[in-house]
């Protein structure tokens, strides 16, 4: 069993806590602590689904299985880190203040413009697309890549368009566009960020 420490918490949601791997520090280990048994299931499956697919990794953790922890059960993914060795921090992080928006404008207005090709290209699904939801992991001063490390999956009863590229494409641009209008709304002052925003 592995023992997971308060001082390891990396990250918390609403549903689950992420810790950084006692015996890895590249990886994290996400467990639930507050009735997140079902999104973690689906989450799961829709990744082991991409795993069967083959898709190129380089802007999604990858997944490697379940491990017992005194926590209860984790699911071990990749823990992203900035070129230094830091732990990546949220887009969210980014936005918030409108002067690291401007400091970072090239690399993020890239990184979301190849994130958005990325789930296009790759047909990957997301249940929504919020900031909290991204990291930006910082390569240069201004270049890095946009990161999904949470909320992946498909709730559609039929989900047709996880198989389909077409419907794949629709979906993906409808949550894209929520995901657009929603940061306009919540960061009315971030005038960087619109800059951004209008562009991609």
């Amino acid at each position: 069993m592995i023992e997971l420490q308060a001082s390891q918490l990396v990250g918390k949601g609403l549903h689950r806590e992420c810790y950084v791997h006692p015996d890895d520090d590249n990886l994290c280990i996400k467990v639930v602590v507050n009735r997140g048994e079902e999104e973690t299931r689906r989450e799961q499956a829709y990744y082991k689904f991409l795993q069967k697919r083959n898709v190129i990794w380089e802007m999604l953790p990858k997944f490697y299985g379940e491990v017992d922890t005194n926590l209860g059960s984790g699911a071990v993914f990749d823990l992203i880190r900035d070129a230094d060795g830091s732990v990546s921090k949220t887009l969210e992080h980014y936005i918030e203040s409108p002067q690291l928006t401007e400091v970072n404008f090239q690399g993020l207005l890239q990184s979301l413009l190849s994130l958005k090709e990325y789930l296009i290209t790759q047909n990957i699904m997301t249940m929504t697309i919020k900031p909290k939801n991204i990291v930006y992991k910082k390569q240069e001063a201004q270049s890095g890549l946009c990161i999904i490390i949470d909320n992946i999956g498909n709730s559609d009863l039929l989900s047709i368009s996880s198989y389909s590229r077409f419907f794949g494409r629709k979906k993906i641009n409808r949550k894209w566009t929520k995901f657009i209008t929603s940061m306009q709304k919540h960061y009315p002052e971030n005038q960087s960020l619109h800059r951004i925003l209008a562009v991609i």
